[in-house]
């Protein structure tokens, strides 16, 4: 073969290839989780690492043991299922019994996941169907919050986002929010090591900035217009429920989330809006769950309208659009 001929050769896509493998990126998920985790551990004590030990360890075995019954081949090695065990442990309070997040571990890991055909087939995220799950059933269990710092007196306290629903100011400061001290889910109360793990994300490039931005900035401007311009209400809303936790690290999944940018902001944009909407007018004080979910089922859709045409593709002329 000519030198002609070899520079011709097409061989089939992907052309670049990425030095990036589904156990490395896993692995940066998680240690961007890590500053979460710790400041959960600060703020509820012993508690987050039972709940989020026991959810890891749930994931992975049940990952395992469908594998196993499915007859197919092991992934527990991918590290997919101890994230998806640490978000969900993170999307509960630090009072849940261990019973019933195992129950939660079992339908995000086999029902959302492993009935589909594993990591990359799941069409929703299932840390949030195993939170779903949850919340449909036992819903006083998941409402229960104990006060941060309090580690062992079973006192439980309304979180600012339900403050915020009836119309109260909640009485944490600003600052306060910021740093997690308030009541809510192990995982969503830090803002702070929300946001380191989102920075860390976006300097190993494991996500973009268009899903987390977006998705924030959406809400953050429809509160605003729903608040009269109050900047102190939207600060609020930002911290106080688990929006910074669901826009970082459950709308950027890779399988649950679309490819193009333009598609990443209409996703985005579309979690904000659904958010917003359950938040003012629906009866649940928290939305970001919901929201994710049903961006999730219209992605495919989404990818369909917002996927750049190839070049030189092309345009099909108006008669034939019409046939």
């Amino acid at each position: 073969m000519s030198e002609l001929q070899q520079k011709l050769t097409v061989s089939a896509s992907p052309h670049f290839r990425s030095r990036q493998t589904t156990s490395g990126i896993m692995l940066d998920v998680i240690v961007a989780l890590v500053p979460s985790l710790v400041a959960s551990y600060i703020i509820f004590g012993v508690r987050t690492l039972v709940l989020s030990s026991v959810s890891v360890i749930s994931c992975v075995a049940f990952e395992y043991f469908s594998r196993r019954i499915m007859k197919r081949h092991n992934t527990i090695g991918d590290l997919s299922a101890i994230v998806t065990g640490l978000l969900l442990a993170f999307n509960v309070p630090a009072s849940m019994p261990v019973w019933t997040v195992i129950i939660g571990d079992f339908f995000a890991i086999v029902i959302a996941k492993q009935f589909f055909g594993g990591i990359g087939q799941n069409f929703v995220n299932p840390a949030l169907i195993g939170r779903i799950v949850l919340m449909s059933s036992f819903p006083s269990k998941m409402g229960s919050f104990p006060e941060p710092l309090v580690s062992t007196v079973p006192i439980t306290s309304a979180t600012p986002l339900v403050l915020l629903k009836s119309g109260e100011m909640p009485a944490e400061s600003l600052l306060g929010m910021f740093f997690g001290l308030r009541g809510g889910c192990l995982g969503e109360v830090c803002t702070a090591a929300l946001l380191i793990g989102f920075v860390y994300l976006l300097v190993r490039r494991v996500i973009s900035w268009h899903i987390p931005v977006t998705y924030m900035g959406t809400v953050a401007v429809i509160m605003l217009i729903a608040g009269k311009g109050d900047f102190e209400y939207v600060l609020y809303e930002l911290m106080a429920g688990g929006l910074v936790l669901g826009a970082v690290f459950m709308a950027t999944d890779y399988t649950t989330s679309p490819v193009s940018k333009r598609g990443k902001i209409i996703y985005a944009a579309g979690c904000g809006i659904i958010t917003s909407l359950i938040r003012i007018f629906g009866n649940l004080p928290e939305g970001v769950s919901f929201s994710i979910i049903i961006m999730n089922i219209l992605v495919p859709h989404i990818e369909h309208m917002a996927t750049p045409k190839p070049f030189g593709t092309p345009k099909k002329s108006k008669e034939a659009e019409d046939k």
